[in-house]
């Protein structure tokens, strides 16, 4: 329920940016009149997103048991690339985001009203569709669905009190920490996702091996102990992993990892290049010449009148 709830959080704040910022740029451009378009795309990307959920949760009762495990191991690996992707580029392109945003509205109210529809959904629904497929993977690796579904609903209507509070100035707090924090927890969740889809995809005998386990922790963390029912809901662990879920779990974290702390340290030193340098100290003053003004840092009760700037990254 954890990894599910912080997925619908994580998922459900970024959906919150997009459309803070579509809305806010509409209202900037004094075109509310078109606010209409936008929540119709948007409420188009919430339905299918739900149909995809409704569609895993229901659909494969129909199909063989093989049919189910090639389609469980697929769309897990699926979930787990659109996971990563869109970690990495949440990183990458977080800080542009507003520009490209209100970009896109310039091109849409050009173009006709049918575009502004679909750029809510498609801004929103890329959100919702990886939500499902994550929530759905995650669940279908050991969680009970039930619980695993409520997390990521209770994750989402945080998401949507936070950015509320957000818009109106009521809620603060360091969304480029959140983002990077969550992102790392989220890539050894997508691991274990992954060894759970190689799993299934042996089961049904696409992949060798299954069957034949790589090593047994049933006697340090037995399946029926509470410590193991949260590590299976929360990063799919099994004790007793074959030797392709071990190197699929392996490979991906020894890759992803080192590669998201590669991008975080790039990041920060772009940062730091862009701040300007401090300035010289200047001599003091001869006698009788008037002293130069000298900035002084807003104080608790300095009002502030430029707003700081909301790292979405």
């Amino acid at each position: 329920m954890l990894a599910t709830y912080l997925i619908g959080l994580r998922e459900g704040l970024e959906a919150g940016l997009v459309v803070g910022i579509l809305v806010a740029y509409l209202a900037k451009l004094g075109r509310r009149d078109l606010l209409g378009r936008l929540w119709i795309g948007i409420g188009l990307a919430i339905a299918v997103a739900l149909g995809i959920g409704a569609l895993l949760t229901w659909g494969p009762y129909a199909m063989t048991f093989q049919a189910q495990e090639i389609l469980g191991g697929v769309l897990s690996i699926i979930a787990v690339a659109m996971v990563t992707w869109m970690t990495f580029w949440m990183g990458t392109h977080g800080a542009a985001l507003s520009k490209e945003l209100r970009s896109s509205v310039d091109a849409a109210i050009d173009r006709s009203w049918f575009a502004l529809v679909v750029l809510g959904a498609v801004a929103v629904g890329r959100e919702g569709i990886e939500t499902a497929l994550f929530v759905w993977a995650n669940a279908a690796g050991g969680s009970d669905p039930l619980f695993a579904t409520l997390g990521a609903v209770l994750g989402i209507l945080t998401a949507v009190v936070i950015s509320w509070g957000i818009s109106r100035g009521l809620v603060r707090f360091n969304l480029g920490r959140f983002f990077t924090w969550t992102g790392l927890f989220l890539i050894f969740v997508a691991a274990g996702v992954l060894a759970y889809g190689v799993g299934d995809l042996q089961e049904a005998s696409v992949i060798p091996g299954w069957g034949t386990s790589a090593y047994s922790l049933v006697a340090i963390v037995p399946p029926g102990s509470w410590y193991g029912t949260v590590l299976a809901g929360i990063f799919n662990f099994t004790p007793e992993p074959t030797w392709a879920q071990v190197f699929a779990w392996v490979a991906y974290v020894a890759i992803t990892v080192p590669l998201y702390l590669l991008m975080l340290r790039r990041r920060s030193l772009a940062r730091a290049a862009a701040v300007p340098p401090a300035a010289a100290v200047a001599p003091a003053p001869a006698a009788g010449a008037p002293a130069a003004a000298v900035p002084v840092a807003p104080g608790p009760g300095t009002a502030r009148t430029e707003p700081a700037a909301v790292d979405a990254t």
